[in-house]
């Protein structure tokens, strides 16, 4: 690791290109399982490595990228480990010592929980089986890429480094609009990864060179890890009958300026490239020195689709408080019922009323702890932007959530206490999570600044040894009741002010904790937070619903020029917002629940729906569809993302069960509007392919789905059996776009009176029209084509 780290600052690093392309063209046919191909194959998986080493790769990728136990197993029964291990050594024996040899872990077909049905630590295991085999043969590094899910992304980096130390890369996938499939941007990506302990993180395919430049750009300034970037050779066209890539190795090579100007340490190509764009490659980027890691350590939290940035210098940062059964008696009997409404509703509350992250404490009698986070962690990651705060006093709820939760999170906290220090500091270190220090040190309370200084200098010292610096740790400024002690607040500023001033740290303080046992307590809040701003405080533990704290907040930042333009504050009094509690009607409950995917309520909601005397047809026409639409105009407009858009489908599917027996067989004719869906012969990728069929039948259309490696005939005989009015094919890799002209020119030559809609990663509507097919982008789109097709 030392070598490769060393050798970055030298120059570019040189990663190879394409290898599935290569390997096509000197005759894999489509539909085998590549890995076995490979191993059948040797002399000419050799040739494909050699040609990229002479090209000047300093880096060759084994062919392993679906080497793991999901994709193999649709092939037949491999040995996962071994196979691993051979097509390393092919690898290893290819080079001949010239290149490192890089262990290809790609994705395994399956969204991961909390976004998808697949346990996480049978993620974990699925790709170390995979990891054991490439160390059995040898490799140098590894490289985790292709990934759209950042929680597979981590299960995969996980997995790596609990079995080995050796350099590792993680490369995303992004659409053109700059977030993955399931919703996460770069830079929150970026954070994550790096903080749990990826070598060097950046992005591959999915675009060409010039929007991947904008990527890099975009992440650099966070980066405390090398950058990568692998861009295909521009987008997939079919010429001939046949999918080319149009960009030529002197184009791809000509972004070599852009991308070492904006910071890449290690480049190659994905789709398209060959030797030869390697070689142009090599030859004009060699000329660039590299721009190392701009910063050392980061001050940031992530979430799975946002990341907040602390500054010492910035404006006021929010946790929420609120989910904290402490004196909440409502909220304590639904955490031992294992509900979690309660907590949805206040997450959502708090997160509107402006909190970036939100603090969340289950402890209470009667409640399994460590089972009861992992729930709510997993709930909020796909309901909640927010970054989430981990706060309880058991050790192994902690780390539950730590190991669950798919973003950098903050523990609450680490005092000096040796039993924490010695457990959590670790925690905190592997699943790299920032950290609050409490200057706390035994069970008396420092009351004292002196004392609270030597507890702070004491825990960063041990933390230091972990490798944590203060960018890593937010001091807690300890506040404590003036009601019982009359230099509580003074004690508390100086502990603020010095963390700020000498340490450079940021801080933070449950704010409530003044004013206890006092009258005007709001009033006692809002005037100590703007002193604790004055001071240095950079982060409040509060109810940001509390109007006053609110408006406190929103002076001092301006008042301070944290506010740039006083965005904030004119935006606060420029919304259009209703003085007006509202009391939702119970269809509005059921139409609220599809919208924010609350699986867990909306049976019990639809069931109130009809024993209040609503017909199962009125909740159908007049609450859920118009819900599941408006799911989708979010999903259009970049409000929602692939987990909620999910989490809604699936809540729409649980009241469509429910009402299954209560709904008249002459609900609407569109129930008998049969549409086929099926992705075709070769290929074995259905994600996508799954949520649209789920997106379709929640608007009451009978779908068939027929799965994955479909045949022409098989699809032709269903469409006759079925009398489907229209099918959808899918199709993932460009190798197997083409077996949709067969399916379409098969039907059209038997006379059948059907429509087609095509869609999948490599599709553009281009491609669609050649076919005269629609097309369809994602699930939400291809409901609306259904519809037009269709007439309903």
């Amino acid at each position: 690791m030392k070598n490769i780290s060393g050798f970055l600052r030298k120059r570019v690093f040189i990663l190879d290109g394409a290898i599935g392309t290569e390997l096509q063209k000197k005759g894999m046919p489509s539909g085998v399982c590549p890995e076995g191909w490979c191993l059948d194959n040797k002399e000419i998986v050799t040739s494909v490595h050699r040609d990229y080493v002479s090209a000047g790769s300093d880096v060759v990728y084994t062919c392993t990228f679906g080497a793991n136990k999901l994709k193999l197993s649709k092939y037949g029964n491999f040995n996962v480990r071994k196979i691993n291990k051979e097509l390393t050594q092919i690898a290893k024996k290819a080079v001949k010592g010239k290149a490192l040899v890089a262990g290809s872990i790609g994705p395994s077909g399956k969204f991961i929980e909390p976004f998808g049905p697949l346990g996480f630590e049978e993620a974990v295991n699925i790709f170390k089986d995979q990891v054991k085999g490439l160390l059995d043969g040898g490799v140098d590094l590894f490289t985790i890429e292709t990934m759209m899910d950042i929680q597979e992304a981590r299960a995969a980096l996980i997995a790596v480094k609990e079995l080995s130390d050796k350099f590792t890369i993680v490369t995303m996938t992004y659409e053109k609009d700059g977030r993955s499939l399931n919703g996460v941007d770069p830079a929150t990506a970026l954070i994550t990864l790096q903080s749990l302990g990826a070598d060097a993180v950046g992005c591959n395919c999915s675009t060409g060179p010039k929007r991947m430049v904008d990527f890099i750009k975009m992440i650099k300034p966070y980066a405390k890890v090398p950058l990568v970037a692998k861009p295909n050779a521009g987008m997939p066209q079919l010429v001939d009958g046949k999918t080319v890539f149009s960009m030529n190795p002197q184009e791809f090579a000509s972004y070599s300026s852009a991308f070492a100007s904006c910071g890449v340490n290690l480049m190659g190509g994905c789709c398209g490239t060959t030797p030869a764009h390697i070689k142009a490659l090599k030859r004009k980027i060699s000329k660039f020195k590299p721009i190392m890691p701009l910063v050392k350590s980061i001050s940031a939290v992530s979430s799975a689709r946002k990341s907040v940035i602390l500054d010492v210098d910035g404006p006021l940062v929010m946790i929420g408080e609120c989910i904290n059964p402490t004196g909440k008696k409502d909220l304590a009997d639904d955490l031992r019922n294992k509900r979690t409404s309660i907590v949805r509703r206040l997450a959502k509350d708090q997160e509107n009323a402006g909190a970036a992250l939100l603090d969340i404490n289950v402890g209470t009698s009667g409640v399994d702890e460590k089972e009861m986070m992992v729930n709510i962690i997993k709930m909020l990651s796909v309901s909640c932007d927010a970054s989430l705060t981990i706060d309880s006093t058991k050790i192994d709820a902690i780390e539950a959530a730590l190991r669950i939760y798919p973003g950098r999170a903050l523990i609450n906290s680490i005092s000096a206490e040796p039993a924490k220090i010695k457990r959590l500091l670790p925690l905190a270190k592997k699943y790299g999570a920032m950290f609050v220090l409490l200057p706390l040190s035994g069970k008396r309370i420092p009351h004292k600044f002196e004392e609270r200084k030597a507890i702070i200098e004491e825990v960063l010292t041990k933390a230091k040894e972990f490798g944590f610096t203060t960018d890593d740790i937010i001091v807690d400024g300890m506040a404590m009741s003036v009601s019982s002690n009359p230099d509580a607040a003074i004690e508390t500023l100086k502990t603020i002010s010095w963390a700020n001033k000498r340490l450079k740290c940021n801080t933070v303080v449950g704010l409530s904790n003044i004013s206890f046992g006092m009258p005007q307590r709001a009033q006692i809040n809002a005037e100590f937070l703007a002193m604790a701003r004055a001071s240095g405080l950079t982060m409040a533990i509060v109810n940001p619903m509390n109007e006053r704290l609110t408006l406190s907040r929103l002076c001092t930042d301006l008042l301070m020029n944290r506010d740039r333009d006083a965005r904030e504050y004119i935006s606060r009094f420029t919304k259009k917002e209703s003085t007006q509690k509202v009391d939702l009607s119970i269809e509005d409950k059921v139409s609220l629940a599809i919208i924010e995917g609350n699986r867990d309520d909306i049976e019990s909601l639809v069931s109130q729906a009809l024993k209040s005397s609503i017909s199962a047809d009125r909740l159908v026409k007049q609450a859920m569809i118009p819900a599941i639409d408006k799911v989708g105009d979010f999903f259009d407009k970049k409000q929602y993302f692939l987990p909620q858009l999910i989490a809604s489908a699936e809540s729409m599917k649980i009241a469509f069960n429910f009402l299954a027996p209560h709904l008249k067989k002459t609900t609407s004719t569109s129930k008998q509007t049969v549409v086929i869906l099926a992705t075709v012969k070769d290929d074995i990728h259905d994600i996508g392919k799954n949520i649209v069929a789920l997106m379709i039948k929640n608007h009451s259309f009978n779908v068939v789905d027929l799965g994955s490696d479909v045949s022409t005939e098989k699809i032709i005989t269903e469409i006759k059996r079925h009398k489907a009015c229209v099918v959808g094919l899918s199709a993932l890799m460009t190798t197997t776009m083409v077996n949709m002209k067969d399916v379409i020119f098969a039907a059209k030559n038997e006379k059948l009176n059907c429509r087609f809609i095509v869609g999948g990663a490599v599709i553009t509507k281009k491609y669609a029209q050649s076919l005269g097919a629609e097309y369809a982008s994602d699930g939400v789109d291809a409901v609306r084509v259904v519809k037009k097709l269709t007439g309903k």
